[in-house]
């Protein structure tokens, strides 16, 4: 197995799924639709966003990520400081636990970041020439052999002032438990480039109790299914934690590195920030 292709014992079956209020069926097509519809303007879009400004086109990124997350129907709850766009442009290796495919908008809401996926995207009709053009860094999870060149390109990336989002666990856990450890690869990278760190915290809720269930994307669940379960939580909200980032000389290694990292999205102190702000 290789070390960008870890497992997570979640199912579908065991660990997705919402008991709490519901929408109509009708009322959660309508989200259904509108979500899809947005998220397709935005891939459509991305040729001409690419020749913006770098603080105009994350703020613009922001925006429709915010309204991709919210025309789903999901509310969205962030605490702590997301880096604004008009702060210094500095490459930060955004890291963040990893439950659902709504955790990819949610952290373009707090942080634009170049994603990293899986090689194959590259070959996807559509999608992978959209993500390509929008900087998706693609790395080859299933060759060991391809991880350092991967380590390279993510350390340049960050070298040259971008931010690199990743979810360094290397699959979706339910967000019920802490989920799986931190692989330390990535955060080579950050150490090469003498590039910070930002630990990302996201969960999932409703009014009534913990939600990740209805968020949960795990093991061989089908997007149409996680989809309409997302549409149909009434009340689901998407709560992201952004924590102070941790200096990439503060560990003696990226193991340890990725530890802190790791303790710091687990911490129950992170789960009590000064600032809050609801969306």
């Amino acid at each position: 197995m290789s070390a960008w292709l870890p497992t997570a014992p979640c199912t579908p079956r065991d660990c997705a799924g919402h008991e709490g209020a519901g929408r109509m069926p009708p009322v959660a097509a309508a989200l259904l639709l509108a979500g899809c519809a947005l998220t397709l303007l935005g891939v459509l879009c991305v040729p001409v966003v690419r020749l913006l400004a770098p603080a105009r086109r994350d703020r613009l990124t922001r925006v429709w990520a915010y309204a991709v997350v919210r025309a789903f129907g999901v509310r969205i709850r962030v605490t702590g400081r997301p880096v604004e766009p008009g702060d210094p442009p500095s490459g930060e290796l955004v890291v963040a636990n990893h439950v659902s495919w709504l955790d990819i908008p949610l952290i373009a809401v707090v942080r634009p970041a170049r994603m990293v996926a899986k090689s194959e995207i590259r070959g996807w009709p559509l999608i992978g020439r959209m993500a390509a053009l929008g900087g998706t860094l693609f790395i080859e999870r299933d060759r060991l052999r391809a991880l350092p060149g991967a380590v390279r390109a993510l350390s340049d990336a960050l070298a040259a002032g971008s931010s690199v989002a990743v979810f360094p666990q290397g699959s979706t856990w339910c967000g019920r438990s802490s989920g799986g450890r931190f692989r330390p690869a990535a955060f080579q990278a950050a150490i090469d480039a003498g590039a910070p760190v930002r630990p990302v915290r996201i969960g999932y809720r409703t009014t009534e109790t913990d939600a990740a269930g209805a968020a949960a994307f795990v093991g061989d669940d089908p997007l149409a299914a996680s989809l309409w379960r997302v549409v149909s939580a009434a009340g689901l909200t998407a709560e992201i934690r952004v924590l102070p980032p941790i200096p990439a000389g503060s560990e003696p290694d990226r193991r340890a590195l990725a530890r802190a990292a790791q303790c710091a999205v687990a911490s129950d102190s992170a789960n009590r920030p000064a600032v809050s702000v609801h969306h």
